[in-house]
């Protein structure tokens, strides 16, 4: 088990750029895969990133190549890079964490056995 605790979140124009970051804590952060997520009021939980353990696989749900997925496991840190921000961008953000993650499909949130609070980011027009 391990605790993560995002930040990083805030309002910002569209066009513009945020970097959310995860810190964890626990022995074993260095062996675990991390994900990020999203959820806007109304809608379902929805797959962002994965990256695996030694940052030597990522995943990206469809976002035009404009979020990049990253970690630091000196820094027991994963970071989530969001540029060219859209309105339907905003959502909180929710950083997940589990020691293994499927190979042959996209990860989906009910394979993350960890998860934080969540950082909030609205995007405006």
């Amino acid at each position: 088990q391990v605790q993560l605790v995002e930040s990083g979140g805030g309002l910002v124009q569209a066009g513009g750029s945020l970097r959310l970051s995860c810190a964890a804590s626990g022995r074993t952060f260095s062996t675990y895969a991390m994900g990020w997520f999203r959820q806007a009021p109304g809608k379902k939980r929805e797959f962002v990133a994965a990256i695996t353990w030694n940052g030597g696989k990522k995943y990206y749900a469809d976002s035009e190549g404009r979020f990049t997925i990253s970690r630091d496991n000196a820094k027991n840190t994963v970071y989530l890079q969001l540029n060219s921000l859209k309105p339907e961008d905003t959502a909180v953000y929710y950083c997940a964490a589990d020691p293994t993650l499927p190979s042959t499909r996209s990860p989906r949130a009910g394979d993350f056995g960890s998860w934080g609070q969540g950082t909030q980011v609205t995007v405006s027009s």
